[in-house]
């Protein structure tokens, strides 16, 4: 399509003191449209004598054909210039969908392009995340802070807590618990021994699965499984009971109340936690070398008796404590992080979710940290 054909679908004429812009044939945006501002321009410069006495632009739209939005395009150019050159814009002759369409699209305010805000420089990315890094250890450190001297003052018999919600806590860690924690260390026991036997076979040594399985559940597996099955059951859930709260304002009521949020509603949670968690993982220990002998007696023909003297003579006290030792650093690191990230919720609909998540990210991140640390000073302490 050419500017010719273009030209051909306006044509502008002098009628006194009038311009008249006739529109005719078919308006499809993929063909091209004439402008409006150039039809007239180049109208008047043709009357040149005459330009000053226009007054108006009339359309006429007799011998219309289809249309579509390009013809509005093309009038609202002529609106546009009329207004700019002080020039009235007759749109009588136009059909009436045409007019309403017009009207409409200059009672809508021209929406300004946002601008796109600039990508921050890795520089930036990285002083943003050690700003936010150092706030949040602020905020982390000063919570503890709190919890500890909370704790302190209950231990000397001048705090107070809500003996009913520790109760509360320790029965939901204890019976509450115990159907996932046993399906779990049965089935990590079994794994473990799975392990063992495929491995130790090989070597004649099938016997000494018993040791495998002691020193992998009692040391390491029994602790750190039911770190995880806490931290998302129990750990997400004071996040979300604190969360909760807090966008009901029920701990800003606390609050000015002169009643301590850490006393009634923390030191509860982190203390049933802490007292509950090295017995869950004893529980653990005897579920999961359970599940390991069970293993070891149907696949390699030992007798129980044989498993468990197997077990004894690898296995020391110290290995049950060190995993022990690690359940209670592991319940205080889930309560803590619990109620930390619930204490921080925001005050909208996805507040409580975003806690509950932030709170098992968080404590899951804590316990394998922890695990790795105590492994290492053990190591080093030659336990």
């Amino acid at each position: 399509m050419t500017a010719h054909a273009a030209a051909n679908l306006a044509a502008v004429t002098r009628q006194g003191d009038a311009l008249v812009t006739a529109v005719s044939g078919v308006w499809q945006l993929e063909r091209p449209t004439p402008r409006f501002a150039t039809l007239l321009q180049t109208a008047l410069a043709a009357g040149a004598n005459g330009a000053h006495s226009i007054r108006a632009v009339v359309v006429d739209a007799v011998a219309l054909g289809p249309w579509d939005s390009s013809l509005l395009v093309f009038l609202r150019q002529g609106q546009e210039y009329c207004e700019a050159h002080q020039l009235s814009f007759v749109t009588e002759g136009l059909p009436g969908r045409i007019t309403s369409l017009l009207a409409l699209s200059r009672a809508v305010p021209e929406r300004a392009a946002e601008r796109a805000e600039p990508a921050p420089s890795l520089v930036q990315r990285v002083g943003i995340a050690g700003i936010a890094a150092w706030d949040e250890g602020k905020i982390a450190a000063t919570f503890l802070g709190e919890v500890a001297q909370h704790g302190a003052q209950l231990l000397r018999g001048r705090g107070r807590m809500r003996w009913r919600e520790f109760w509360v806590v320790v029965q939901s860690n204890s019976s509450g618990a115990l159907p996932i924690v046993t399906l779990i260390a049965l089935l990590v026991g079994v794994i473990i021994a799975f392990l063992g036997v495929v491995v130790l076979k090989r070597f004649g040594a099938g016997y000494y699965v018993s040791y495998l399985v002691g020193f992998g559940i009692l040391r390491e597996m029994a602790a750190l499984m039911t770190g995880i099955i806490m931290a998302g059951r129990t750990g997400a859930a004071f996040a979300a009971e604190l969360g909760s709260m807090k966008i009901t304002e029920e701990i800003d009521a606390l609050s000015t109340l002169g009643i301590s949020p850490v006393d009634h509603l923390v030191l509860p949670r982190v203390l049933g936690l802490f007292v509950m968690m090295p017995l869950l993982v004893v529980y653990a220990d005897l579920v999961g070398i359970a599940g390991g002998l069970g293993v070891a007696v149907a696949m390699l023909d030992l007798t129980p008796t044989q498993f468990v003297s197997g077990l004894l003579t690898a296995v020391v006290f110290t290995d049950a404590a060190l995993g022990v030792f690690k359940a209670t650093i592991f319940g205080a690191i889930i309560g803590l992080a619990g109620c930390l990230k619930g204490l921080q919720a925001g005050s909208d609909a996805g507040a409580v979710g975003r806690a509950a998540t932030s709170a098992v990210v968080l404590g899951i991140t804590l316990i394998i940290l922890a695990n790795a640390v105590v492994d290492w000073l053990a190591a080093l302490l030659v336990i």
